[in-house]
């Protein structure tokens, strides 16, 4: 083998994965087609989950200190969720997937890991024993496994020739990334008679401490061929359409068309080969929703794969990968679906849409509403079958960041591996064979016993004993 884990793809995915296997001990090699870095901002926003598992690893105050990264109220297809915030410890934050990349790269460039750009994947070829990857210069690269994280046109998915059902699309809007002058909206989003629309998002600022924002466009007769490129004066022509005089462009950094196509592959995983982020699910790009969700994915498979190559992953583990990650991909799709259908993206003004509009803007106004929302859209509301794992409430779902004294859980998680709460000291001998791979914190840590995976959710907790828990989800001990 040349490596244990081929990484085909470096955006926010691959990187995010790339890094969890380093934690994890194994030797990682990341490939991407593209000769450089992309410098283009694409999705906008980091959801409270995806905030929770960076803050888990370490990464999350130094990635908060690359820039001016203000927290933003939620929504759900335009409608403020503005109790989110008060709801997560971590709320949402604006920043770029740009910044998420150029501070993925340096954080792998400090461990010795530098993506090999320019290398173009043409060929893949699996066995019993591993995964060959040709590429389009001649040369072939062996491993035990490989992620395709290489977007929502990836080839490996071709390769494989995979089954990507769904919807395919429709119509485009524009999104792009522009300073505005003129009067400063009050709303991220606004439609006109005529059924135009825009919405913006902050960005930040930029090097001379002027604000960026993400602006979409969409409505009627705006629907264009995703190769057509966006002009200034088109944009220009749909924020007059929208807002009027008030508000002009004075800068277009970057624009792009992005279709209402919706799709995600039948299996996460193909043998040795597994799939992730866009390459494993497209949609609408609402709430950044599809590179946290592409983020996720890499956190959930990442520590799997390190028990695989490392010898120690109960039979099954790698299964669990598709069993936990299609559903909560499907339920993104879902509520893409309803959201574009609640915004009206088309711009048709029907009548029956500005009806369910209004009916479900007042419903949203209830704090119990906007709580199961905001958790939709957060990632929080994920909760994973832990088959065997007991009914306790917080089994399936992420371990909450309790202050245990010398250190809090994320604190805890930091070295990667699964942790096990024991605060009366009772299990310090069962679980002294999982040593290895499971941390102990014992007497007052917390006021019941938790055992955490690597990613952070929770596998066990409550009464009885954790070693069913601890074999199933950590194999064997020593």
């Amino acid at each position: 083998m040349d490596t244990d884990v081929i990484v085909v793809g470096a955006g926010p995915t691959g990187m995010t994965l790339a890094n969890e296997l380093l934690l994890a001990g194994v030797s990682t090699v990341l490939v991407d087609k593209l000769a450089r870095r992309s410098d283009l901002s694409k999705a906008g926003g980091v959801q409270s989950r995806t905030l929770e598992v960076l803050d888990q690893r370490g990464l999350l105050e130094p990635l908060l200190a690359t820039g001016e990264h203000p927290v933003t109220t939620g929504h759900f297809a335009g409608i403020p969720l503005p109790l989110q915030s008060e709801r997560h410890c971590l709320p949402w934050r604006s920043v770029p997937q740009v910044v998420i990349e150029g501070f993925f790269e340096r954080q792998l460039a400090a461990r010795g890991l530098h993506a090999r750009r320019g290398r173009e994947l043409v060929g893949l070829a699996q066995d019993d024993d591993g995964v060959t990857a040709a590429f389009a210069d001649g040369a072939a690269l062996r491993s035990r496994y490989l992620v395709a994280a290489d977007g929502a046109h990836s080839t490996v998915r071709s390769l494989l020739r995979a089954g990507f059902p769904g919807e395919p699309g429709t119509l485009t809007i524009i999104a792009a990334d522009v300073r505005l002058g003129g009067a400063d909206p009050s709303t991220s989003h606004t439609w006109s008679e005529d059924g135009h629309w825009a919405a913006l998002f902050p960005l930040g600022t930029d090097p001379q401490g002027r604000q960026l924002r993400r602006l979409v466009l969409g409505g009627p007769d705006r629907s264009l061929p995703r190769e057509v490129p966006v002009t200034e004066d088109e944009i220009r022509e749909g924020l007059s359409a929208v807002f009027g005089t008030r508000v002009h462009l004075l800068e277009l950094r970057y624009a792009r068309r992005v279709t209402n196509a919706s799709r995600q592959v039948e299996r996460y995983r193909h043998g040795r080969v597994f799939l992730a982020g866009d390459a494993a699910h497209v949609h609408l790009p609402l709430g950044a929703q599809g590179m946290n969700t592409g983020m996720q994915d890499a956190f959930n498979l990442g520590w799997k794969l390190g028990a695989a190559v490392r010898g120690w992953a109960p039979e099954g583990l790698l299964d669990t990968y598709h069993a936990e990650r299609h559903p909560a991909g499907a339920a993104v799709l879902r509520n893409v679906r309803a959201q574009s259908l609640l915004m009206d993206w088309a711009g048709t003004r029907d009548p029956e849409v500005l009806a369910a509009r209004e009916i479900f803007t007042a419903l949203a106004r209830l704090p119990d509403v906007q709580h199961q929302l905001g958790d939709l859209m957060s990632g929080t509301a994920v909760r994973y079958p832990m088959p065997g794992s007991g009914s306790h409430p917080l089994v399936g779902l992420p371990a909450p960041d309790l202050d245990l004294g010398p250190a809090r859980v994320h604190e805890l998680l930091r070295s990667g591996r699964g942790v096990l709460l024991d605060p009366a000291d009772r299990f310090a001998e069962a679980a002294g064979p999982w040593s290895d791979r499971v941390d102990r914190a014992g007497k007052g840590a917390g006021t019941e016993p938790v055992l955490v995976r690597p990613d952070g959710y929770v596998c066990w907790a409550g009464e009885g004993d954790p070693e069913p828990a601890l074999r199933h989800w950590f194999g064997e001990p020593r």
